[in-house]
């Protein structure tokens, strides 16, 4: 065989081995691609059947459906959160954090609205744990999650507002600390010591990397830190959360799998919802609408109250800005506006409750 003969016999052999080299890349580039699809699929079906979903409550707002408000038109949304909290020492769940979402129709705008727990409030008969009913009474909002979980808080917050709540989601304060872990701990800095013995907080001045039962204690803490209320609670639990949020959006957190992953499974493991809120994908929907929000059209809101003047440590609705904020809820119309509109108008004397209130081991 001659020299040109052999050169182009090697010529083909190595387009052969470079075409054999490609395929068998080709194929194990696929194989990791489908690997990493199956993993990623299986990844989804386990943070997915994280959340629970809470047809008890379902059932309960059912067997009072003709005693709720009217759905409102168009594609606006409320939705109750609320933060669910198992107090060993006390022997019962209660629910001392809740916000109500309201998502604009047009998807520009969303109100956060804080209902104090301290709040008098009247209270429908709600069906218990043991299966009695609970007094229909007026007493202090918290109570309704105690006498009967979020169908009696829902049916309260609904009876008070005569807002129709769309969907809900209850978070668990324990899973909340595995979020927390999850991102490494949040950091806040304290201008001087705080120390709670009712929930185990004990913190010096300076910065703190909050992480686990300590996270857990901070956002707890109330009587012993600020004023001792339950507004200066809430004001510390809407900075704690927006340092979280902070945090998850400024590491890189939403852009990296590895780190995402632990935050997702986290955050699902502790969340509770109805049937419409109960999977990644309608999660996504609503996280993805307040993400698109224009800067600003996000506004936080506590009721408008006042100091109970018989009793030091309940708070009764403000009149009439109350009133006018639950009408622009129900209106789709800016909450912050039409309490500035309020605050012009004469004050008004509160109702007298509709139910004799109830003095017990709750409060």
């Amino acid at each position: 065989m001659g020299v040109a003969s052999m050169s182009r016999l090697h010529r083909v052999r190595a387009r052969l081995k470079a075409r054999s080299t490609w395929k068998y890349a080709c194929a194990g580039l696929a194989l990791l691609v489908g690997l990493t699809g199956v993993a990623g699929w299986l990844a989804y079906r386990k943070i997915d059947g994280n959340i629970r979903t809470d047809e008890a409550t379902a059932a309960a707002l059912a067997e009072h459906g003709a005693d709720r408000p009217a759905r409102h038109p168009g594609t606006a949304q409320n939705i109750l959160l609320l933060g669910s909290d198992w107090r060993k020492e006390q022997g019962s769940e209660r629910s001392d954090t809740v916000m109500l979402l309201h998502l604009a129709a047009d998807r520009k705008r969303a109100e956060v609205l804080s209902v104090p727990r301290d709040l008098r409030v009247d209270m429908p008969s709600c069906l218990k744990e043991d299966g009695s009913y609970s007094l229909a009474q007026n007493a202090q909002f918290n109570w309704a999650f105690q006498f009967g979980g979020a169908a009696c808080t829902i049916r309260t917050l609904e009876k008070l507002t005569g807002i129709r709540i769309d969907h809900h989601l209850i978070v668990d304060f324990k899973g909340f600390t595995k979020i927390v872990n999850a991102v490494g701990g949040v950091e806040v800095d304290l201008k001087k010591p705080e120390h709670d013995p009712n929930v185990g907080l004990d913190l010096s001045a300076g910065k703190h990397l909050l992480k686990g039962e300590t996270a857990l204690s901070y956002v707890r803490a109330r009587q012993y830190v600020g004023d001792g209320s339950d507004l200066n609670r809430i004001n510390r639990q809407q900075d704690f959360v927006n340092r979280l949020v902070g945090k998850i959006r400024g590491d890189g957190t939403l852009t990296n799998p590895a780190r995402l992953y632990p935050v997702l499974d986290a955050a699902t493991s502790a969340l509770t919802a109805d049937s419409g809120l109960d999977s990644l994908s309608e999660l996504y929907e609503v996280a993805d609408s307040l993400r698109e929000l224009p800067p600003g059209a996000l506004t936080f809101t506590t009721l408008p109250h006042h100091q109970a003047p018989d009793h030091w440590y309940r708070l009764d609705l403000e009149q009439p800005e109350a009133r006018r904020v639950f009408e622009a809820v129900k209106k789709d119309k800016p909450v912050l506006a039409a309490l500035k509109k309020a605050q012009k108008e004469p004050s008004e004397e509160n109702p007298e409750p509709e139910f004799e209130p109830v003095h017990d081991e709750y409060e």
